[in-house]
């Protein structure tokens, strides 16, 4: 397994040629239900461009000491969302599809939870990986190698605010 490293230029720039490849399909949803953590900053930029409100499912499959790990997967209880409602064409984001796992058992969740008002969803992700037996219906990049992707906000998992702070007060030392 390889790895594959993500800057933030082009982890924003994935997040608009997604936003472009879903604005080129046509379809019309009225809602964004992004998986977090990985998909809180694809579904937030994405519903500011589309102008549709967006929800929060809060998801944790990963762990272990080095956050590589895939565990049994838990929800929150239920979607945190600013609307009355669920919309009934429902666009579901995350970052990545690995396994397949995770969004797959997020659409049941989202199906048993809020089925009745769902007439279509769909799915977009920034890497879609070969190892997946799930494919989304959107994707900016296929990755057939299963690489580990390093994204840049990662860095925060492994430091303190006690680290932070320190590198503040030692600019010269590199972070």
């Amino acid at each position: 397994m390889a790895d594959f490293y993500v800057s933030w230029d082009d982890y924003h720039r994935d997040i608009e040629k997604l936003a472009i490849q879903i604005y080129e399909s046509g379809w019309d949803f009225n809602q964004i239900v992004c998986l977090a953590k990985g998909g809180l900053r694809v579904g937030d930029t994405l519903c500011r461009l589309f102008d549709v409100p967006l929800a929060i499912l809060s998801t944790a499959s990963y762990g272990g000491s080095d956050g590589r790990t895939r565990g049994h997967i838990t929800f929150s209880r239920d979607l945190s969302m600013t609307t009355a409602g669920l919309g009934n064409r429902v666009l579901v984001v995350d970052d990545l599809v690995d396994s397949g796992h995770s969004l797959d058992r997020s659409l049941a969740w989202l199906n048993a939870k809020y089925g009745f008002c769902i007439e279509e969803m769909r799915t977009a992700v920034l890497w879609y990986k070969a190892v997946s037996f799930v494919k989304p219906d959107y994707y900016v990049e296929y990755l057939a190698d299963n690489p580990w992707i390093h994204q840049p906000f990662e860095r925060y998992e492994m430091m303190t605010p006690e680290d932070l702070v320190a590198s503040y007060a030692n600019p010269a030392e590199p972070t």
